[in-house]
């Protein structure tokens, strides 16, 4: 069974001001999402679901329909803020969904194969879909989960600091946890460093990261569903609270339930927060469209 890729694009993108999953970024107004579908296929997934609000369907469907047909199987998920079909007799007001873990959850009575997750509006390479797809065909479990550890130098921004999610890797290659670090940078001498309340440290250049590129079983939605509950729960006064992928990895790895195996990847990341990024994204595809890397025209 080819595995499933999930696309993470039910997002508000409020700092960047614009739907940013649809817009075009390629030399022919190509997304970013077409570049992971692109690469997704040829790695050999059998099927993209995207996780959209309702209210964007008809719009998704219009950009990515014509192009996917014939090519792989596509499905809507839609991440809403009704918590009935989870058991919660409530209604919450909140501006934005629970987070990436509750969209994951969304598509738990459609996906019934070996799945990865990405974020809609990440560059990611295509030696991560290749990798991925490699460990969900061949060595997934249901107590045996993976993520993409990228290089930390090869995620950085030469404009200043970022926040990044720190893994800490044990002699077997899986995740002990997860340390987010919110200003990593480059120093003038090339190497890297982080900032907190109490200085700053210096990080190996090849520390690997998360950029929200995991590989699961359907086992997850079980696993990680009380564990929204209990979440809901605990937060239903904080509107702006999340609950996030590494929250349920966390918790997974603590009791013993699932490791998660880090894959190393040599890929460069890239991605767009703010309008401001979309001029060097722009350019980092057009440098790999150069380079032979992908078609001009992607998709004919």
């Amino acid at each position: 069974m080819k595995p499933t890729l999930l696309i993470l694009a039910a997002g508000m993108a409020s700092r960047y001001g614009s739907m940013k999953q649809v817009d075009g970024f390629g030399p022919n107004g190509e997304t970013i999402i077409d570049y992971s579908i692109y690469d997704a296929i040829k790695a050999g997934f059998g099927k993209v679901s995207f996780i959209i609000r309702e209210e964007f369907a008809e719009n998704f469907k219009a950009i990515f329909e014509p192009k996917l047909a014939g090519r792989i199987e596509t499905d809507y998920v839609y991440q809403s803020f009704d918590l009935k079909p989870f058991g919660i007799d409530k209604e919450i007001e909140r501006a934005k969904p629970w987070g990436t873990a509750h969209a994951v959850l969304a598509a738990r009575n459609q996906i019934n194969e070996p799945f990865c997750v990405i974020n809609a509006d990440d560059f990611y390479g295509y030696d991560s879909f290749e990798k991925m797809a490699k460990f969900l065909t061949t060595d997934v479990k249901d107590d045996q989960y993976s993520i993409i550890g990228y290089q930390i130098d090869r995620t950085l921004s030469d404009y200043g600091s970022v926040s990044r999610g720190v893994c800490s890797v044990d002699d077997n290659g899986n995740m002990v946890e997860i340390n987010e670090r919110t200003e990593v940078y480059f120093k003038e001498d090339g190497s890297v460093a982080y900032k907190d309340a109490t200085g700053e440290h210096p990080l190996d250049n090849e520390t690997r990261v998360s950029m929200n590129f995991w590989g699961f079983t359907p086992a997850i939605f079980k696993q990680s569903e009380d564990m929204f509950k209990e979440f809901v729960a605990a937060n239903e006064n904080n509107p702006k609270s999340e609950f996030f992928i590494p929250l349920v990895a966390d918790k997974l790895i603590k009791n013993g339930t699932a490791s998660f195996k880090v894959i190393p990847t040599g890929a460069k990341w890239f991605g767009v927060t703010y309008k401001e990024d979309k001029p060097i994204v722009q350019k980092c595809i057009s440098d790999l469209v150069t380079g032979g890397v992908y078609p001009e025209k992607l998709w004919d």
